[in-house]
């Protein structure tokens, strides 16, 4: 036979069914005084219920909390003059200082007799939400940069130049050689040529010609028969075959040993290939892009490097900048490399604060584009959230004893003082009819310097 529920078997009840919730639950009275918590509420805040009970609710410090004063002078809650929230949005700290994002609902709760006694309040985490959100804004951000091409990213003039004749050159068929220093971003550069070709739908296939000896360079390049020497126990294709139809890029050309460069230079020639342990040519359509950081033509000279093979491979010429030579582009590298490590991480990193910036403008970052991406990454451990500071960035990039720094202005042209500078942004600004970024684009410089140098002058307005 069913017995009634008791008045207490009902609060017992109640109990277990809000302390099941997933969603925070939060009770406070007409003064904003906590009241109950469930244990979603915990674990969310990190508050035990015993920490928060007749504490006020600005204890979780949200931005949103409709704080308000009433008549009496004392702080209330808007929520007891506005009836509800539906569906807002908010951050709250839990109890580690920790932000977690939320979804709040609230309302107001009456007595028998219609008088306002309290409030209710259920909080959803959303933080996974939040991050989906960051990671997608992210990702179209990366997509709709303007200042790049194919993963090279800069604003300067001399990158500029460099995206032209990338584009120019994968139109073309003949050899490209890429210079420049380590970490430039030579490697990038090839596959930019290779996916804006024609041949953007065959294989691009890399090889290192600094990373093997002799023997094995040329097995790897050209293939090798069956029993051609100790250890080749079947015929294996070699780099050129697997290319075929697509490009190859030879990095550190510079490196190529004298036999494989006849090898090579009949490639070149014949469009053909001749496996270790074979004399049968098989035919090839590969397309070449090599890169150096070493001088070509010096190495021409010491008899290092053959004449007709410098030649053949030096068709297009291109030459990526170090990042010394154009410091204009280190903001939007730093703020690009950030988002990315953000993506990646999940850490709260919203940028650079200008006195980190000053620093890694000075330091001439003999690493290139490489090591600034590793300053990025080193700061992305010594900096948890907010914005990296001086005192997060590498010892060699804060200057020590020895490390380098860039000059302040380039030799022969004398740093411009700030009424000069000022001038100049002004006419800048005229010429462009207040159009800050075509007033960059006029002066040479990215939007982030010149947004940096109208801070410094207090020109923003």
């Amino acid at each position: 036979m069913s017995q009634d529920i008791t008045s207490e078997q009902c609060h017992l009840y109640w109990q277990s069914v809000v302390d099941t919730m997933a969603e925070g639950l939060f009770i406070v009275d007409t003064s904003g005084v906590v009241v109950f918590i469930n244990q979603a509420a915990e674990r969310i805040t990190g508050y035990r219920r015993q920490e928060v009970l007749g504490r006020p609710c600005s204890i979780f410090e949200s931005e949103t909390c409709l704080v308000c004063t009433n008549p009496d002078g004392r702080l209330a809650c808007r929520l007891f003059e506005d009836g509800r929230v539906t569906n807002r949005r908010c951050t709250v700290k839990r109890k580690d200082g920790q932000a977690v994002h939320l979804l709040k609902n609230a309302t107001v709760l009456h007595d028998a007799h219609g008088r306002v006694i309290g409030g209710v309040e259920t909080l959803t985490d959303i933080s996974e939400v939040v991050d989906k959100d960051r990671q997608i804004n992210g990702l179209r951000r990366e997509l709709n940069r303007s200042y790049g091409f194919e993963g090279l990213l800069g604003e300067s003039k001399a990158m500029a130049e460099v995206f032209d004749l990338l584009e120019a050159a994968a139109q073309s068929q003949a050899p490209v050689v890429i210079l420049g220093q380590s970490g430039t971003g030579k490697e990038l550069a090839a596959a930019a040529i290779h996916r804006r070709s024609p041949r953007q739908g065959g294989p691009f296939i890399k090889v290192n010609c600094a990373a093997l000896n002799p023997a094995l360079l040329e097995s790897e390049l050209f293939g090798h028969e069956k029993g051609a020497f100790t250890g080749a126990e079947r015929t294996r294709k070699g780099r050129f075959e697997a290319a075929h139809g697509g490009s190859l890029f030879l990095d550190e050309i510079g490196d190529l040993p004298p036999a494989v460069q006849v090898k090579l230079l009949r490639v070149l020639q014949e469009g053909e290939i001749e496996r270790v342990g074979s004399q049968e040519p098989i035919k090839v359509d590969v397309r070449i892009i090599s890169a150096t950081n070493q001088d070509l033509a010096a190495l021409m000279a010491q008899g290092k490097f053959r004449q007709d093979l410098y030649y053949r491979i030096n068709v297009i010429p291109i030459r990526l900048p170090s990042l010394s030579e154009r410091p204009e582009d280190i903001p939007l590298l730093a703020q690009a490399f950030i988002e990315r490590l953000s993506l990646r991480s999940g850490q709260a990193i919203s940028g650079v604060s200008a006195s980190a910036l000053d620093r890694l403008m000075q330091y001439a970052w003999p690493g290139n584009v490489r090591e600034l991406i590793n300053a990025m990454e080193y700061a992305f451990v010594t900096c948890r959230s907010g914005e990296i500071q001086p005192q997060h960035l590498p010892a060699t990039v804060l200057g020590p004893a020895g490390a380098p720094a860039r000059p302040s202005a380039p030799p022969g042209r004398p740093q411009a003082s700030d009424e000069e500078m000022r001038q100049e942004i002004l006419e800048a600004l005229r010429a462009s009819g207040g159009h800050k970024a075509k007033a960059a684009e006029l002066m040479g410089v990215s939007r982030v310097t010149f947004w940096k140098r109208l801070k410094r002058l207090g020109m923003e307005d």
